[in-house]
């Protein structure tokens, strides 16, 4: 635990990527194996399942802290993270340990079996043993709730300069379905092939935001346009007669869309397409509100099968007969691909479109009428690119339209984490209705530090309510918030629910009373929303 503990505490005191490379390097190669293999597990979000409840934690730190759970509520107010307060609060420990993480995580899941007296005796033991850093570490493995800044690109990264593998060889590794209880640490990366697990995704390639003017790139001849879907991203795996469909955020859904197992019957063994799951009905796309009803559902009922169809919308073809393919330049991936859907035939199986274009002043103004197509842009591939891994600048780009915005004052705010725990940084806004304000929209992104700072120390000079964590704040700011997408919402209070809102700049030069109305965001829906 001590060696993860470290590297947790590296990693919090630096934003940069080659100090936070250097951490996780020296962390794998000096940590013994099952730390390493747990340490991987929690970085790629296959964290253990949760055996203790944050009241209980709170009660149970109060206890042992022997303070008034008043004092506890202002320390996790002013602190902003459960876990770090619990470790600040605690007396300093009375014992030492020698245990690994690996050890720690195992005594954790011991805790199922054990009645609440006696996983308190446990916890109170286990913390009186741990250092601060520890026990900050320990109750974030309790609660999950790790946010540190190290990507799955940054952790290949490391693990590749320690294990001297070629990055997309253990990117490629570290995806699927695979279970740190169930494999060693080199366990998981000795793959002769990298399909010996059939259920294996490929790691997917990711574009960058195109923020150059598009004639840069070269000549429109070399490259390879269609339409941005606003779906979600996944691949179709067919292999040994049995099918896997992973989202970009490695969860298997197979059981969410039936439609697409239906489909993969009919796919030939060895065969990884990669695509985007569109609620999906005559031939068009249906707006992305749509396919939200059948997110997060495990059993979808008839109703949703019939009012929320889905399909696959093909652009890529990763292996085919049984073959890796993706170092064949897309222009060859897409022939098999096409030839793929000629031959099966299916309902649910569509090919992403080609936009064909003479000139990027064209392509530009095929771009304008997105929202028309009820997609976010365009996508922009190089012919020869292969299909590489994680984000790469150079050969794909995601040239977005600029998004809806609507002008909003800020009137609650409430602190954020991390190394935003000490600043209000998470602020909801309002827009007027009348003489009144009513939320619409929550957002934590988009400012500078300084205006963030700026906007913490206006807020603490202006507070007018508490009520826990949020302050109710003078209604005074505006702010101009940008968002993807717009839809009907009778769980909020506005009616409207955003996609993807966040801050696009403050508002200084515009009163309050000049922020937008909620007929403003209604005309907004009425043009644009599902």
């Amino acid at each position: 635990m001590k060696h993860f503990a470290e590297l947790i505490s590296r990693l919090d005191q630096s934003n940069k990527t080659g100090d936070k490379l250097d951490a996780l390097v020296d962390f794998f190669e000096k940590a013994p194996d099952e730390e390493k293999v747990w340490a991987v597990a929690i970085f790629s979000h296959r964290r253990p399942k949760r055996q203790v409840a944050t009241r209980q934690l709170r009660e149970w730190a109060i206890e042992l802290a022997k303070i008034p759970d008043w004092l506890f509520e202002e320390s996790y107010h002013s602190v902003g993270d459960l876990a770090e307060t619990i470790a600040l609060l605690l007396p300093p420990p009375t014992q030492t340990h020698n245990k690994n993480l690996g050890q720690w995580i195992h005594f954790l899941r011991a805790l199922e079996k054990l009645d609440d007296l006696e996983k308190k005796e446990h916890i109170q033991t286990a913390w009186d043993s741990l250092d601060r850093t520890e026990r900050f570490v320990f109750n974030k493995i309790i609660t999950g709730g790790f946010r540190i800044g190290v990507s799955q690109n940054l952790m290949s990264q490391a693990l590749a300069k320690v294990l001297k593998l070629e990055n997309a060889q253990v990117a490629h590794a570290l995806m699927g379905n695979w279970n740190p209880q169930e494999v060693s640490f080199s366990g998981l990366f000795d793959q002769k092939d990298g399909l010996m697990d059939i259920s294996k995704p490929y790691p997917f390639f990711l574009a960058h935001p195109l923020e150059k003017l598009p004639d840069e790139l070269g000549q429109v001849s070399e490259w390879q346009a269609e339409w941005k879907w606003d779906g979600i991203r996944g691949q179709l795996i067919r292999r040994k007669g049995e099918t896997f469909i992973w989202s970009r955020g490695e969860e298997l859904v197979n059981e969410k869309f039936p439609e697409l197992l239906d489909l993969a019957e009919k796919l030939p063994d060895g065969t990884v397409i990669d695509g985007e799951i569109l609620a999906f009905r005559e031939g068009q796309p249906l707006p992305f509100a749509l396919l939200q009803t059948r997110i997060g559902r495990k059993n979808v009922s008839k109703k949703q099968l019939q009012e929320a169809p889905v399909s696959l919308v093909a652009y890529d073809l990763l292996e085919f007969a049984g073959a890796d393919i993706r170092n064949l330049e897309i222009s060859v991936r897409r022939k098999h691909l096409e030839n793929l859907h000629l031959n099966v035939s299916h309902s649910n199986f569509h090919i992403s479109q080609l936009i064909q274009s003479g000139s990027w002043e064209e392509l530009t103004r095929i771009r304008s009428l997105s929202r028309d197509h009820l997609a976010e842009g365009l996508m922009l591939k190089k012919l020869d690119s292969p299909y590489e891994s994680g984000r790469k600048r150079g050969s794909w780009w995601k040239w977005k339209i600029e998004p809806l915005t609507i002008d909003g004052v800020m009137i609650y705010a409430q602190k954020g984490h991390g190394r935003r725990a000490d600043l209000y940084s998470d602020y909801t806004f309002a827009v007027w209705d009348g003489e009144n304000l009513v939320p619409f929209a929550k957002a934590y992104s988009g400012l500078t530090d300084a205006e963030m700072r700026e906007v913490d120390a206006f807020v603490k000079k202006n507070t007018r309510e508490r009520f826990g964590p949020v302050r109710t704040v003078k209604a005074e700011l505006v702010f101009e918030i940008a968002f993807e997408g717009i839809q009907d919402s009778p769980r909020h209070k506005s009616g409207i629910a955003l996609r993807f809102p966040r801050i696009l700049r403050w508002r200084k030069d515009k009163p309050k009373e000049e922020a937008n109305t909620l007929d403003d965001l209604k005309a907004l829906l009425k043009t644009y929303g599902g």
